[in-house]
């Protein structure tokens, strides 16, 4: 249309030109008007040029990664066999009408030791000029190519998958589950020979579930998991608040079997059991038991967080265990002296002094109460800042701020994650077992994407082959905004803690491609109404915006990670 519409104007200014009378102007006119025809019109041309440039390179890039599929799988194709498909494949991609002949090349390249297998296609054609040919250029060549490699590249996936209760609405956990088990089975295709392909599956709430066989780990700390109650201890500032100490109850010195528990629900945010709370056939009780194994113990329950919100479906795996009262003089002439804690009733003869002792708390790895078996396998954050970082723990620390991950006995403990594995049948059933439950921390649920992404523990993932290029690529799935993780309920204060976390994997470069190393897409899966506001984090922490998605249907998931499969699947081509 430009093309037409220029010549009309131009026409029609020659036949002005071609009017005047004065002989000068239509001389110079007709001599600069080749060189003007040409410059204008070479814009137009090249414009149509590049634009056919880029639909060959797209139906190149695409053709080289379906016959190096072909060529994967069916190693013994002739040269005349990829040169067939080559023409094929192109013929059904290409379409400009501009370059409607290009000539399509194809060669295949057996793996060599650590170069691997290699397609290279290459395409040539011509474009007809409109302007330039009245220069004598009646045509543009347009030359490209495109290249896959396989078997010297090789991937490793992190499916970082939202496991919290709101996944339980609006058919979300069953379309994630079905799109998670489509897109193993579209990745592991590209798997020829044991580790061209890994594949980790990290289920993430408030906490992440490491699997409880880990409980002799030298990487988890367990300060917290063996500490008394917050709430309770009067050390300590009560998580969530500024600076509240703990306080313990008025009648604390005189607890003992038989007295009527000192815990409720609207002073402490849970009540007293008959034993450990997290010993199989632990009931709730008015009173602390005075005979049997758990005589004198004091057990808080499952807290509610009706005072401690951050606590709440929390376990305490300890008991307070109580001393029986000592009596320290008696007598008319009985008194205290200089003993601690002792008072003194009745007169003369019926006069008694006693002695009496608070509570001590008993840690789970004591024979006072439940051991670390017990646990369900849930962490929860490092200190900051190892919480926005990827430092290797440093075994048995116990230092503050620590490297360590928090144990924590959570009930609505998630699914366990899976490290780094090729056995698709067992990352599939891991995915059918995910269920909904708890607050949202994306940032628990990245860590430890990247951490099965890393080399040696905690997940004792394999050490990456020097000889071969590895492409490392996390996807982040969430039906909603950050609500809490181990110190906050605010989503800002998470949310902040969570872009430098992506801000730090960003900014690794491999050292051997000098790319990022760290492809990540992000998913919002927003079906709510109202809907969430888009997450500026998640956005954000994409590695480019095209991969991040927002969805407003759980239908649409299933279609995200197709595309997310395809662009992965695209990030072998090798030029």
């Amino acid at each position: 249309m430009f093309g037409k519409s220029f010549l009309v104007s131009l026409r029609r200014t020659a036949l002005q030109f071609a009017g005047d009378k004065q002989g000068n102007i239509a001389m110079l006119f007709a001599i600069a008007l080749v060189p003007m025809l040409a410059m204008v019109g070479a814009a137009v041309d090249y414009s149509r040029a590049n634009a056919a440039r880029t639909s060959i390179q797209s139906a190149l890039d695409t053709t080289a990664l379906m016959i190096s599929k072909d060529a994967a799988a069916n190693p013994n194709l002739s040269p005349d066999d990829i040169q067939g498909l080559a023409k094929k494949y192109f013929a059904a991609l290409y379409h400009n009408k501009d370059a409607p002949n290009v000539t399509v090349a194809a060669t295949f390249a057996a793996n060599s030791g650590s170069v691997g297998s290699t397609v290279s296609v290459t395409g040539y054609g011509t474009m007809r000029t409109d302007f330039m040919k009245v220069v004598n250029i009646p045509e543009i060549e347009i030359n490209t190519s495109s290249k896959t490699a396989w078997g010297n590249a090789r991937m490793r996936v992190a499916m970082v998958l939202d496991n919290t209760g709101s996944m339980a609405d609006d058919g979300k956990m069953p379309a994630m589950q079905t799109a998670a088990k489509n897109l193993i089975d579209q990745l592991s295709k590209l798997s020829k020979t044991p580790g061209d392909m890994y594949i980790s599956i990290i289920p993430f709430a408030k906490d992440v579930n490491v699997d409880p066989a880990n409980y002799n780990a030298p990487w988890i700390r367990w300060t917290e998991w063996e500490a008394e109650p917050s709430i309770l201890d009067t050390t300590k500032v009560i998580p969530g608040t500024s600076s509240t100490k703990g306080t313990k109850p008025s009648n604390w010195m005189t607890i003992t079997g038989g007295s009527t528990c000192p815990f409720t629900n609207s002073s402490h945010g849970f009540v007293c059991m008959d034993r450990p709370a997290t010993i199989s056939g632990a009931t709730k009780t008015s009173t602390i038991p005075s005979s049997g194994t758990y005589a004198g113990y004091i057990c808080p329950g499952l807290d509610s967080g009706n005072k401690v919100s951050l606590k709440a479906s929390i376990y305490y795996n300890g008991c307070y265990t109580t001393k029986a009262p000592v009596t320290v003089a008696s007598g008319s002439g009985a008194s205290c002296g200089s003993t601690a804690n002792c008072t003194c009733s009745g007169s003369g003869k019926s006069k008694v002094c006693t002695q009496t002792f608070a509570p001590i708390w008993r840690e789970a790895n004591t024979p006072a109460a439940t051991a670390r078996t017990t646990w369900k396998g849930c962490v929860t954050d490092r200190d900051q800042n190892y919480d926005t970082l990827n430092t290797t723990p440093i075994v048995n620390d116990t230092a503050t701020p620590s490297t360590l991950f928090y144990a924590e006995q959570w009930a609505s403990c998630s699914t366990s994650l899976v490290p780094m594995s090729y056995d698709w049948t067992a990352l599939k059933s891991k995915i059918d077992a995910m269920t909904p439950n708890g607050n949202t921390n994306q940032s628990i649920g990245l860590a430890w994407g990247w951490e099965s992404l890393t080399s040696g523990i905690p997940l004792s993932t394999p050490a990456k082959d020097s000889n071969y290029t590895y492409r490392d690529a996390i996807i982040l799935l969430s039906d909603g905004l950050n609500t809490q993780n181990r110190t906050s309920l605010t989503a800002s204060v998470i949310d902040a803690r969570q872009k430098i976390m992506c801000d730090n994997l960003k900014a690794i470069i491999d050292p051997k491609t000098k790319d990022p190393q760290y492809t990540i897409y992000t998913i919002q899966v927003n079906t709510g109404k109202p809907a969430d506001a888009t997450s500026t984090v998640l956005k954000n922490c994409a590695s480019s915006s095209d991969k991040f998605y927002m969805l407003t249907s759980a239908s649409q998931v299933v279609s995200a990670f197709d595309s997310i499969g395809t662009s992965l699947s695209k990030l072998r081509l090798a030029q």
